[in-house]
């Protein structure tokens, strides 16, 4: 009888892994809905003092269109390009040994520490047609300050990092034997990568996207000051929203942020299913 009842006593200990998990996990929700669930419900009661109609002809209006298209757009493009550069990035800060490697480390995560209104208007002065970048794009026609290039730009800079910092690590981990065996088998260094290396490292890419996605869509700080912000051309969807609160017109600006919200939720939903999927192929 002691042994079963200590059997027993080692069963539940292994059932429950987690000390306190019950309080644990009630104290996670009701913090999550007291910063994220109860916030963002609030915006959906607040919409919806409007009918259908008036909540419809709202979001839809052409000015609000232009800002969608331009927003998620160009969010989109800089988290595509973070993925490239920043595999890239994170490959030779995770792979080679090089002089300064320290402060190009360091250099990664100024976007984290830098304002956003700092870095706005940095960007602004060094892409400005006559900047230190931009007095040699100009010429050529390019023209990046106070255009739609310019809200790529910020985008691009301020998403670099959730890239870097989230495949650097899997990077880091990843055992050289099995590349050192597809070698040994005659595979030669783009079939290591795309069929050894590649599929390992696919699920911290998507997550790096859908990190640099959110934080570009929502970014409003360093973009307003090399956008231009006019209607139409090079206006974001956050400084609609900041537009319509300065007019008091409350119901329309959360109207607005439903549909940033709704947007931004269902294309995170698709990256992780597909995260989960480039997971389960991976293993």
């Amino acid at each position: 009888m002691p042994l079963l009842g200590g059997n027993a006593m080692k069963h539940s200990r292994r059932q429950n892994v987690i000390p306190g998990f019950g309080l644990s996990l009630g104290y996670t929700i009701f913090y999550l809905s007291l910063i994220v669930l109860i916030p963002l419900s609030s915006v959906v009661v607040k919409s919806a003092s409007f009918s259908w109609g008036t909540y419809w002809s709202t979001v839809t209006a052409p000015r609000e269109m232009a800002s969608y298209r331009l927003t998620f757009g160009v969010a989109l493009l800089a988290a595509t390009i973070n993925c490239v550069f920043g595999v890239l990035t994170a490959w030779v800060l995770a792979r080679y040994r090089l002089p300064g490697k320290r402060i190009v480390d360091a250099l990664v995560d100024l976007p984290f520490a830098l304002p956003t209104a700092v870095a706005g208007i940095t960007l602004a002065t060094v892409y400005s047609g006559n900047g230190w970048i931009g007095r040699w794009l100009e010429p050529h026609g390019i023209k990046v300050a106070y255009t739609p290039l310019g809200i790529l730009v910020a985008m691009t800079f301020i998403g670099l990092p959730f890239v870097v910092r989230t495949v650097q690590p899997v990077l880091a981990d990843l055992e050289g034997e099995l590349e050192e065996a597809a070698a040994c088998l005659g595979a030669n260094r783009w079939q290591i990568f795309s069929r050894v290396v590649f599929p390992q490292i696919l699920p911290a890419i998507l997550t790096g996207f859908a990190l640099a996605f959110a934080r570009a869509v929502g970014e409003y700080g360093s973009i307003i000051f090399i956008a231009g912000n006019m209607p139409m051309v090079s206006e974001v969807t956050p400084l609609l929203i900041i537009t319509k609160l300065e007019q008091y017109d409350y119901p329309g600006a959360t109207a607005i942020a439903t549909v940033m919200l709704s947007v931004s939720f269902f294309v995170l939903l698709a990256i992780n299913l597909l995260q989960k999927r480039s997971r389960r192929f991976a293993s």
